[in-house]
């Protein structure tokens, strides 16, 4: 009789209060049946926007970013090296950062203090920097190995490398697009890393779920979610990944 009745609902109640009944039964729980998806605004083949969410507000990415680096606020001291500006440097660092350089892979940045490639970059001396913030880089770069060896290197001893990149995301539709070449899971990431890091000194996470995904595809906003919503981490889901690594204060 039970399935009898769920039968007759299905077929004869309106979609929308078919979901509304369900909704308020089940609640997360209620799944609704082939033809009661409401897609509403994001039935589109078309994304909402194509700017990471920029042009709407905080990018879902760097909610977590931003979480992943106040978590590790602590490390940002010393000599910190940051690509293209020190903007998390001097967010995260305050007085604690004794000199704040910028990396820049070509010259014009007005910002940058150092100029080079990562892949090959013999030119910045080793064991100088005491935290290195890598923020959504790694995906940009073909030689990954030839990265990490250089980041590796240039830590002094007992250094961190406060390390973000993409899990599920879209292309860049600008000039990165064209140098974007990876997107990272959790195992590929702490396999990377861990080729030149002691496994014990690495911490790995991953954030994200399908709706913190979905609304990142189509370029919404962190404050168009709700922080319950941003923080629930479904592993099958991973937005975004993020490496605290430490490079042994004794090298042997």
């Amino acid at each position: 009789m039970k399935d009898t009745l769920k039968s007759i609902a299905k077929r004869t109640l309106p979609a929308y209060l078919h979901r509304w009944i369900g909704t308020q039964l089940k609640g997360d729980r209620y799944i609704p049946p082939v033809g009661a998806v409401d897609f509403g605004s994001l039935r589109r083949v078309t994304p909402i926007s194509r700017q990471f969410g920029y042009d709407r507000g905080l990018p879902v990415d760097r909610y977590y970013i931003e979480k992943f680096l106040a978590k590790n606020a602590a490390d940002v001291k010393g000599r910190v090296l940051e690509i293209g500006d020190n903007s998390y440097t001097r967010q995260f660092g305050g007085d604690r950062v004794t000199q704040s350089d910028v990396l820049h892979i070509v010259e014009g940045n007005p910002q940058a203090t150092i100029v080079g490639d990562l892949t090959n970059a013999e030119h910045i001396p080793s064991d100088i920097f005491d935290c290195f913030i890598l923020t959504q880089t790694l995906q940009c770069i073909y030689d990954t190995k030839a990265a990490l060896n250089t980041i590796y290197r240039i830590l002094k001893p007992g250094g961190v490398v406060l390390a973000t990149f993409s899990g599920i995301s879209l292309t860049p539709p600008d000039q990165w697009g064209d140098y974007w070449c990876w997107n990272f899971t959790s195992q590929s990431g702490k396999r990377l890393f861990a080729e030149f890091f002691p496994e014990a000194n690495i911490q790995l996470e991953s954030y994200g779920n399908v709706l913190a995904a979905i609304a990142f595809l189509q370029g919404l906003a962190a404050e168009e979610l709700q922080s319950s919503e941003l923080d629930h981490r479904d592993r099958p889901y991973e937005l975004l990944i993020t490496v605290r690594a430490v490079k042994p204060k004794e090298i042997s």
